[in-house]
């Protein structure tokens, strides 16, 4: 539920970083088809993903790290962690730029969260963008972000956070229907700017977490007819972009500053106390990294060759692999032995983009499938797949919503054939399977199928609780016949690891008796999976 109390406390800063995420998700991929300034590269709404994303995870660990103790988190340990974290997981120009906004607005609301912190905030956020950016541009996101701390300072003394937060949302949303009219590319592309739609967002989440009530989110419509393709690079622009993150003292920095401006262009270097994110186009990606291993200590450096493909430098890739998300240790075999590549799903861990990008680099393939198998990682598999497409490789995205959709997939998975007819092949197999997993209920709750009573037996079909009983083998029996009313020709079953076979036994006889010409198939899921996983084909 989203924050309703008018104050920027540790609870809205989560919730507003966990609705910013969700919201940049949807709208990702709309955001990457305007981008076209600075570079037409497609990928301003998952580089703001990206950037929120590693924002999240870090407000995430502050309240993780306060669940055994006495007390909740601060108001300024989360926006403390909040900036930090955008810092070091920012991408691109876009991404950069809202990492610096973040980090201008923790250094007011860390020593106080009510709407005058606020409106101050947002004041120190856009003067600290415009700082960092070495040659600031009229109709971009600094744009919208000084029209947003202008609305919110406009407001009355005594208005609330709220105020002031659907203020600044207004604000900037009428910046931001301005932006072609300032700059010469956006208007000839008929688009607004790109990472300023993005900063709206962002702050439209800001409006719902502190408000409750997220606010109306309409845009300039975008005409069909000139929406801009990704491109290798604008024309006579430098051609490649670096990052990197950088120890270095403050004199150290502007030195840089002044040698990079000299390299190329889009420069923006934010961060402070030490730390530092750099983000530059050039044409000489080397002498960049040079001049931050002058200034300091760089490190995880990010080289990226407009339009170029690029595969790993050191060994010839294969054809197309597959990248499976797993709940447990034993599916994580079974998927190795057909041949994927795995990612770990642990309890209250979902993997991050970054994990999953990983894993298709480790794939060391041309041409990727890759299976979340969770309904809840379906934006943040999108994140990775585009980014793994900006390094060359060809991605499809199979949106598996349980493991068992994973499981169909990967078994009809034929790499000799043409990448889009596997494609085509596991995407029919997967959603064919309907899927149903048993958990324990935690608490006394309502559900689709009643309230139950904390220990219950939830079946959840389809990702719906459908059945609550006492005990697993009951429960799992009428999951069974629930899904097997429709019909079906193949169960998988995965086992947890404390679940004994002879449950395995059991269900295997009830499927025999009650439903002819169905086979079954068990395996054993691990330590991470739940009590039991059931497929139907």
């Amino acid at each position: 539920m989203p924050q309703t109390a008018d104050d920027m406390d540790a609870v809205a800063v989560r919730t507003w970083c966990s609705l910013a995420l969700e919201a940049l998700g949807q709208e990702r991929e709309a955001i990457d088809a305007i981008n076209v300034y600075p570079v037409a590269d497609g990928d301003t709404g998952t580089n703001l993903y990206l950037t929120v994303e590693s924002a999240t995870q870090a407000v995430e660990a502050v309240f993780a790290a306060h669940e055994t103790g006495t007390t909740a988190p601060v108001a300024a340990d989360a926006v403390r962690a909040m900036a930090h974290g955008a810092l070091i997981g920012a991408r691109g120009n876009s991404g950069t730029i809202l990492a610096q906004l973040l980090r201008g607005m923790a250094g007011v609301l860390a020593d106080g969260h009510d709407a005058d912190h606020l409106r101050r905030a947002l004041t120190r956020a856009a003067a600290a963008a415009r700082q960092a950016v070495a040659h600031p541009v009229e109709g971009t996101v600094l744009t919208v972000a000084t029209a947003a701390a202008e609305a919110a300072g406009r407001t009355a003394d005594d208005a609330g956070t709220a105020a002031v937060a659907r203020a600044a949302y207004e604000g900037a949303r009428t910046a931001l229907e301005a932006t072609p009219g300032q700059l010469a590319v956006l208007g000839r592309a008929g688009v607004v700017d790109a990472g300023g739609r993005g900063l709206v967002t962002v702050l439209g989440a800001l409006v719902e977490a502190v408000s409750g009530r997220a606010p109306e989110r309409t845009y300039v419509a975008v005409p069909a007819t000139v929406v801009p393709a990704p491109q290798d690079c604008a024309e006579g622009g430098p051609a490649f972009e670096v990052i990197y993150l950088l120890e270095a003292t403050d004199k150290a920095v502007d030195r840089l500053r002044t040698r990079l401006d000299g390299l190329g262009d889009s420069l923006v270097v934010v961060g402070g106390d030490g730390l530092w994110n750099v983000h530059v186009h050039v044409d000489d990606a080397g002498a960049a990294v040079e001049a931050g291993v002058e200034a300091g200590r760089p490190y995880r450096i990010r080289i990226t060759h407009f339009g170029a493909d690029r595969v790993h430098p050191h060994t010839e890739p294969v054809q197309r692999a597959v990248v499976v998300v797993v709940p447990g240790d034993g599916l994580r075999g079974l998927c190795k032995e057909a041949g994927a590549t795995t990612v770990l799903a642990r309890p209250g861990e979902p993997p991050a983009s970054g994990e999953l990008v990983d894993a298709i680099r480790r794939a060391h393939a041309r041409e990727v499938v890759l299976l979340p198998n969770d309904a809840e990682l379906r934006h943040t598999a999108a994140a990775a797949a585009e980014q793994a497409r900006a390094e060359g490789v060809r991605v499809a995205l199979i949106p598996t919503r349980a493991a068992v959709q994973g499981i169909a997939a990967l078994a009809v998975h034929e790499p000799d054939r043409s990448f889009d007819e596997d494609v085509v092949a596991m995407t029919a197999a997967a959603g064919s399977t309907r899927y149903a997993e048993l958990a324990v209920a935690e608490r006394q709750s309502w559900t689709m199928a009643g309230i139950c009573q904390a220990g219950d037996i939830l079946g959840l079909i389809d990702g719906d609780v459908a059945v609550i009983g006492e005990d697993v083998p009951e429960t799992a029996r009428n999951v069974l016949d629930r899904m097997l009313a429709a019909g079906g020709e193949l169960v998988t079953l995965v086992l947890g690891e404390d679940v004994p076979d002879t449950l395995a036994d059991e269900l295997q006889e009830h499927v025999r008796e009650g439903y002819l010409a169905v086979d079954t198939v068990v395996y054993r899921g691990g330590l991470q999976c739940a009590p039991l996983l059931i497929g139907v084909e």
